[in-house]
């Protein structure tokens, strides 16, 4: 005697309730991610960045050769930089945000390009001698850096760029003994400025 057969197959058992819960909460987790913007741009390590420009455009006026102005600056633009990482990797945490989220990448993105053109640049133009337009191409920039960046994070980022921009335009066109100037005006002036408006709205 042959075996009954089921007249119909029995349905697939349904993927469990749990893992589909799971795979919603990690969609919207990805989604809220990729959505929201990075925070942790440092108030107060914008002032210290400031104060830093603000020393190095003292010690650069005084400079008595173009390769001497130039150390100057360069060795601002390493210890800003390492001001700035240690300042968002501190405020990271206090706001409970990776360093390197979603948002975090974006916004390094946006500012590390304009970043390595701004070194590239300094090189060509210092092994051809041409050393006038450098404060308008690193304060434009810079700026252009910024407000890419700052797409990423809160309103007064790209507002600040913007107006590294505008001192960047101005150095490129007036005359070359502003730059130093406009450099200390841009690099000291806007990071202390804007860096009191974000510590005070954004918190440290």
């Amino acid at each position: 005697m042959g075996s009954v057969k089921p007249i119909r197959e029995q349905p697939p058992e349904p993927a469990a309730i749990q893992a589909h819960a799971l795979d919603h909460l990690r969609y919207i987790r990805e989604t809220m991610e990729g959505a929201s913007s990075f925070t942790a741009v440092p108030g107060f390590g914008g002032i210290a960045m400031g104060a830093t420009a603000l020393f190095a455009a003292l010690i650069a006026a005084h400079q008595t050769t173009a390769d001497g102005w130039l150390a100057v600056w360069a060795g601002e633009g390493v210890a800003a930089l390492f001001i700035g990482l240690f300042a968002m990797a501190r405020k990271a945490r206090s706001v409970r945000m990776p360093l390197f989220s979603r948002p975090g990448r974006k916004f390094a993105l946006g500012l590390a390009p304009p970043m390595a053109a701004a070194a590239l640049l300094t090189l060509v133009l210092y092994r051809a001698g041409v050393m006038a337009p450098l404060p308008g191409l690193w304060l434009m920039l810079y700026g252009v850096g910024v407000v890419a960046a700052g797409t990423f994070s809160v309103r007064v980022v790209p507002a600040m760029g913007f107006c590294f921009m505008a001192l960047g335009t101005a150095a490129l066109l007036g005359p070359p003994g502003w730059g130093n100037w406009l450099l200390a005006a841009g690099f000291g002036g806007l990071h202390t400025v804007f860096g009191i408006v974000i510590a005070r709205r954004y918190g440290g």
